[in-house]
């Protein structure tokens, strides 16, 4: 028979009336037992009646309180991770009616579940045809043998195919190309910067607009670049407003070779045989114009011609074996207008010189060749250079047409200089606003096929740069300005970073749903790292926009020079025959640490992983100064009355299936589940930001624990 409340209320009265009872009938009996053995101090009898009382009162309330406080406590914590997700479960505990609780609760998850389940399904349906078209266009950008990249304006990398990985990352290592990460570690910011302020200028005026640059790769390869805006990506944005940019790459590196070797030993062999063909036609036609030439002369004529006929054959020998020099003389040249030159270089070059420039009598039909960032390099130099050496106080630009050459004039009124001043600030390297540059202005002149020299015009008071670059075909553009650029669905891609801007906040201020995460594990000879335990796997995996990347991942042995104990074996099945011939920890740290980069670290337990690489920061030189968060101080900070906080224990309690487990990717890919599944929780309490999550998480039991 099944009690109800009353019916149970009923019953602990009675109960407790019996207690009662039966505790002052205890206290009666003392006290006539004392009495009729004429002893009238019963204090002590009392006392011990009521420390008999006292024990059998705390065995009675010990598991009613289990079952009137931890566990309610318990079932709420369960309730939240139902909330959060409702594909979990809370548990049936404790009497009766926390038991019918729980069921009412299970079945609302249920409900949830399925009605969650019937509006995925409806979305799904709704956007079938769609996404078959996206995965054609995924198909097509994965087999592409162009490479894309799709940047936002903080150059984060929202989108890149198998092509563009290849490219950038050849002999540098894959990490440097990755969802979140900075464009930047690949290229130099200043050429971005300056392709994407020519962009701005072309979409303000409502143009189409683009860029081509051409850079070298920290590889050595030789890339040429076109660059793209995005515009009107995202909510709160306007059509034309740019959000980011689309790089499209070409690698040139062996048709640049191929190029310069052929046009170098074109120009070595007419150039070089000019003379000797002359020479052999010379004595060719005396010895055909005076057959009966004696034989002195004849041999004479002979031996000219031996001589310049070994000359050649020299020459052509000598020009094969130094193509490779000549080729550094060529560069390839984006073709701009130049009125687009001259309006990024004046607020350039005064903002680098601190000097007005103005602009006088620009040719707007002129387009020209120009490798324009050195150029504009070029120019604040020389008015650095004009500035503190002659005391000039305005320069002004000019751009016009020869016919065969764009010319361009940086002038200034009054002061004159020589020609020997000139010819040194030609070949001196470039310095200028705290900017160093290899390149001298002549070599830049030269990579540009151009030339230059100083003019004055004594009627004007006048003197200039006179610049002559090589004049390109007028681009003809149709079409209007490009709205949002529609994106395909490739391998590798995360459009939503368009909305995060990298100098939003400080670190502690990021909200913790748009940091970047590096989620890491270890395996290690034992689990004591200051006794010389070391680590022998290591196992990481990315984060980012609250998605986990399982294609970018860090997996590597470490070979560790020591024995490794059975019971480590045992525990994550790697064997010493694995470990022969991996690399050591002083080769794999500084990768690791370049995998992580920009990113904030997870682990599980993570005092011990990080005690681990703490221990190596002095023989490596490699220091993880970054941000670390631990799921085991947020699962007791999230959920303080559940009994175990080990990985597998919080797995079940999100449904997070576990596979791989005491494997160090496969730990990090289960610790990133957790994670994630962790933040609506925290969110929930408040915690939303990287600061406050480290500084509630250092406020637990478990932050106490070291190695």
């Amino acid at each position: 028979m099944k009690l109800g409340p009353p019916q149970k209320l009923a019953l602990a009265t009675a109960l407790a009336s019996a207690a009662v009872a039966a505790l002052l009938y205890a206290a009666t009996a003392v006290i006539r037992s004392a009495a009729a053995a004429g002893n009238d101090d019963v204090t002590g009898a009392l006392v011990i009646v009521w420390l008999i009382a006292s024990a059998g009162l705390f065995a009675l309330l010990r598991p009613l309180a289990d079952l009137l406080l931890r566990t309610p406590q318990q079932l709420a914590e369960e309730t939240r991770i139902a909330v959060a997700d409702s594909s979990a479960r809370v548990k049936p505990a404790g009497g009766s009616e926390l038991c019918a609780v729980a069921d009412a609760i299970n079945d609302l998850a249920a409900r949830r579940q399925k009605l969650e389940q019937d509006i995925a399904a409806e979305i799904e349906r709704s956007q079938a045809n769609l996404e078959a078209d996206r995965n054609r266009l995924a198909a097509l950008m994965a087999e592409l043998q162009q490479s894309v990249v799709v940047c936002n304006l903080d150059g984060r990398i929202l989108l890149y195919n198998q092509r563009a990985r290849e490219v950038l990352s050849a002999g540098a290592g894959s990490e440097l190309v990755g969802l979140g990460r900075s464009l930047y570690a690949v290229f130099e910011r200043g050429l971005i910067a300056h392709a994407l302020e020519q962009v701005g200028r072309r979409l303000q005026a409502g143009e189409l607009a683009s860029a081509e640059f051409v850079t070298a790769t920290r590889a050595g390869r030789l890339l040429r670049v076109h660059l793209a805006p995005v515009a009107g990506h995202g909510e709160g944005t306007e059509d034309s407003a740019m959000t980011g940019f689309v790089l499209l790459l070409d690698d040139i590196t062996a048709s640049f070779e191929t190029e310069g070797r052929r046009d170098a030993l074109i120009q070595s062999l007419t150039e070089g045989s000019r003379g000797p063909l002359g020479n052999l036609r010379a004595a060719a036609e005396m010895l055909s114009s005076y057959p009966d030439m004696n034989a002195d002369e004849r041999s004479r004529f002979l031996s000219v011609i031996r001589s310049e006929v070994e000359g050649l054959s020299g020459r052509v020998e000598h020009s094969a074996r130094e193509y490779a020099r000549e080729l550094t003389a060529r560069w390839p040249l984006e073709e701009m207008r130049g009125a687009d030159l001259i309006a990024v270089a004046v607020p350039r070059v005064a903002g680098r010189s601190g000097l007005p420039v103005k602009t006088e009598e620009i040719d707007e039909s002129v387009w020209m060749k120009v490798d324009s960032f050195s150029f504009l390099q070029v120019l604040c130099y020389l008015t650095a250079r004009l500035r503190d050496e002659y005391g000039v106080n305005e320069v002004r630009l000019a751009l016009s047409s020869d016919g065969d050459h764009a010319c361009l004039d940086l002038a200034w009124l009054g002061t004159a200089m020589s020609t020997e001043t000139v010819m040194n600030w030609e070949i001196d390297p470039m310095r200028s606003a705290g900017e160093e540059t290899p390149l001298s202005v002549r070599e830049v002149m030269n990579r540009c096929n151009g030339e230059m020299w100083f003019q004055r015009k004594r009627a004007s008071h006048r003197a200039a740069f006179r610049f002559l670059l090589p004049l390109a075909q007028a681009r003809q553009q149709h079409g209007t300005a490009p709205g949002a650029v529609r994106g395909s669905r490739p391998e590798f891609y995360d459009f939503d970073l368009f909305r995060w801007s990298e100098k939003s906040h400080a670190l502690d201020d990021r909200l913790l749903g748009e940091l970047t995460y590096t989620v890491f594990d270890t395996e290690t000879t034992g689990l004591e790292p200051s006794q010389g335990d070391e680590i022998i796997q290591i196992g990481a995996s990315r984060i980012v926009n609250r998605r986990l990347l399982t294609h970018e991942v860090f997996d590597q042995l470490i070979d560790p020079h020591r024995s490794l104990p059975a019971a480590s074996v045992q525990i994550h099945g790697i064997t010493p025959e694995m470990l022969r011939g991996q690399p050591d920890i002083g080769s794999v740290l500084p990768a690791f640490r370049e995998f992580c980069a920009d990113t904030v670290l997870v682990a599980h337990n993570a005092a011990f992983d990080m005690r681990f690489l703490q221990l190596k920061e002095a023989a490596t030189g490699i220091r993880f100064d970054l941000p670390v968060l631990d799921t085991l101080l947020l699962s007791a900070l999230l959920h303080p009355n559940q009994e175990s906080h080990r990985l597998e224990a919080i797995a079940e309690r999100f449904g997070v299936p576990v596979i791989g487990r005491h494997t160090a990717l496969g730990d990090a890919y289960v610790t990133g589940e957790v994670f994630l599944k962790m933040l609506p929780l925290l969110a929930e309490m408040g915690i939303r930001t990287l600061g406050e999550a480290r500084e509630a998480a250092e406020k637990t039991y478990y932050a106490r624990i070291s190695y």
